[in-house]
């Protein structure tokens, strides 16, 4: 029987939260160019073609490898609402416009990064424990609680006080409103806005009753 959510029936219009951890709880990202790498690889296949020219970079200076995007491009078709890079796991809310998207936009990220990964460091075989995962999200209350579980992962490395200075999350993006280009804030910051709320505050005050309701979410990543 396949573990669960590692079934791949998505719908068309579709929001998701998209996670997946190192085998053997290994780290994927082990320095800085790793962690540029991987969002360089989301970029270039979320921007418009003629907006990945060779010499554009959003990571100071850091030019990762180049795709060839031609035939391969998910602009208009992947929004990336939120994400959380962590030392040895992801998290991501996409919102797919076909049935297909979500799948094939994953899957080109993921091989080039693993491709990458080892031959950075001269290993072989897979880098994750399985397939990514991926569970549908079907109400505005869960995607906004869940996006309040994935901006407080990096809590464990950074501490309470310091969310805004990790710079592997779309946490910051929302907090001090600058613009990411192939990061959709338009869902999560209309959803707030209806119901007189703020990120910032939600994290900022979340006290041992929200920590431990959306702690739940991290028995999905051990199983």
């Amino acid at each position: 029987m396949p573990a669960k959510n590692t079934l791949k029936t998505y719908a068309s219009d579709g929001f998701y939260h998209i996670y997946n951890r190192g085998v053997e709880k290994r780290e994927i990202f082990i320095d800085v160019k790793d962690y540029r790498v991987f969002l360089n690889y989301i970029r270039t296949y979320l921007l418009p073609i003629e907006n990945n020219d060779e010499d554009r970079t959003d990571f100071n200076e850091f030019k990762a490898p180049r795709l060839n995007t031609a035939n391969n491009n998910f602009f208009g078709k992947i929004n990336l609402i939120c994400y959380c890079l962590m030392p040895n796991h992801f998290h991501m809310i996409i919102r797919q416009k076909n049935q297909s998207d979500m799948e094939y936009f994953m899957r080109s990220v993921l091989t080039k990064y693993v491709r990458y990964f080892n031959k950075r460091y001269k290993r072989v075989g897979p880098l994750f424990q399985s397939r990514y995962k991926a569970i549908s999200i079907l109400s505005e209350k869960y995607i906004l609680n869940l996006s309040c579980y994935i901006h407080l992962n990096p809590i464990k490395i950074v501490g309470k006080d310091n969310l805004l200075n990790y710079q592997w999350s779309s946490y910051p993006a929302y907090v001090n409103d600058f613009q990411i280009e192939w990061l959709d804030k338009r869902f999560l910051s209309i959803s707030y806005k209806k119901r007189s709320m703020s990120l910032y505050k939600t994290l900022k005050d979340f006290n041992s009753q929200l920590y431990s309701k959306i702690e739940s979410f991290n028995m999905l990543i051990d199983r």
